[in-house]
C-alpha cells in the first residue's frame, strides 16, 4: 500500500484529488441549496468544471463554503453518490464477475446454459461493490485535505449552448515543493 500512498502523492494527482474533492463538496451543497439543479462536474490539475444552468453567484457561493467546511474537517462532503468512481468500481466488479462466469465455455449452447450464474454472480458483485465506490473515493480519488488550496478564478462559458463554469484553483507557493 506503501506504493500506492508514493503514486497517489505525487504533486499534480494530489492537485486532481484535491480538486476532484472540492468539486464533490460544491456540487452537494448545490445539491442542498437548489435540489433541482441537474448539475456534473469533472475535475483536472488546475481546477473543476461545473456543467449546468446555475449562475456564476451561486456557483460561487457554494464553492466558497465548500473550501470553508473541508478546510475545517468535514471531509464526508468530498465523496458523492453518482461519482464516476462508482460506476467504474461496480462496472469492474460486474464485468469480472460475468468473464468469470463465462470462463470454459465453448460454444452458445453452453454460454446459454451458464446464463443464470453469470446474472447472478453479476448481480452478487453489484451487491457488494456498491460500498467500494464511496471506499475508493475516500481512499484514492479525492484528497479531502485541501491544504493552502484556493480559488483562483471562476469563468463561465457556454458550450453547445451548455452553461459551463471553469473554477481555476492554486496551492500557494509556499506548499510548492521543488518549485521556485
Amino acid at each position: 500500500m506503501s506504493t500506492l500512498k508514493s503514486i497517489l502523492q505525487f504533486n499534480p494527482l494530489t492537485a486532481v484529488r484535491r480538486n476532484h474533492a472540492l468539486e464533490h463538496a460544491t456540487l452537494r451543497i448545490l445539491s442542498l441549496k437548489q435540489p433541482r439543479l441537474n448539475l456534473a462536474g469533472y475535475s483536472d490539475f488546475r481546477g473543476f468544471w461545473v456543467f449546468g444552468a446555475l449562475s456564476t453567484d451561486a456557483l460561487q457561493e457554494a464553492v466558497d463554503e465548500a473550501l470553508s467546511r473541508l478546510k475545517a474537517g468535514e471531509y464526508s462532503l468530498a465523496v458523492h453518490p453518482t461519482c464516476g468512481t462508482n460506476f467504474v468500481v461496480s462496472g469492474l466488479a460486474a464485468g469480472s464477475a460475468a468473464w468469470l462466469g463465462m470462463l470454459g465455455t465453448r460454444n452458445v449452447k453452453s454460454s446459454l446454459e451458464r446464463w443464470p450464474l453469470v446474472v447472478g454472480l453479476s448481480t452478487l458483485a453489484l451487491l457488494l461493490a456498491h460500498p467500494l465506490g464511496p471506499k475508493m473515493q475516500r481512499a484514492v480519488t479525492t484528497e479531502p485535505r485541501l491544504g493552502d488550496l484556493r480559488v483562483f478564478e471562476i469563468v463561465r462559458l457556454q458550450r453547445n449552448g451548455t452553461p459551463v463554469h471553469r473554477v481555476v484553483t492554486q496551492q500557494a507557493q509556499s506548499s510548492r515543493k521543488g518549485q521556485a
